[in-house]
């Protein structure tokens, strides 16, 4: 899966890319995800978020514009994001369950690629899904 991580710090890239293993292609970007720095997500499908950089709803909607259909976030909390604009997008998204902002980046970063691997094979993130779009109670109904 082609990724892109912006805003990482030196010890969670480190620990992205041994978790990673070569297994998806990602692109790191030292740079906060702006206006102005939104254009590298071109071509990617997921989108790698650390030390809760906000995304609007006017972002979300730019980065689907350019491809991105997965964000995943380094911490357990999403307030940062909007899910209502993601849902409506119909991206997936995914957090690290349980982790506080202090948490082992090495443990979190394993996770953020454990959803990687989840999406690319198809599934569902199980406890780390953050989606508006309820898949757990679309596969019940069926």
């Amino acid at each position: 899966m082609k990724a892109i991580a912006y805003n990482i710090k030196s010890d969670e890239k480190e620990w992205l890319v041994l978790a990673n293993y070569k297994k998806h292609d990602i692109t790191i970007i030292a740079n906060s995800l702006t206006a102005d720095t939104l254009s590298f997500a071109t071509g990617k499908e997921a989108l790698l978020v650390f030390n809760n950089d906000e995304l609007s709803e006017p972002m979300i909607l730019g980065l689907k514009a350019l491809g991105i259909k997965y964000i995943a976030t380094s911490s357990s909390e999403t307030d940062h994001l909007d899910l209502k604009a993601a849902g409506f997008a119909g991206m997936k998204v995914a957090n690290v369950p349980l982790a506080s902002k202090d948490a082992d980046p090495k443990l979190r970063m394993e996770q953020v690629v454990k959803n990687l691997d989840q999406w690319a094979a198809g599934k569902c993130v199980g406890k780390a899904c953050c989606c508006q779009n309820n898949c757990a109670t679309i596969k019940a109904l069926k």
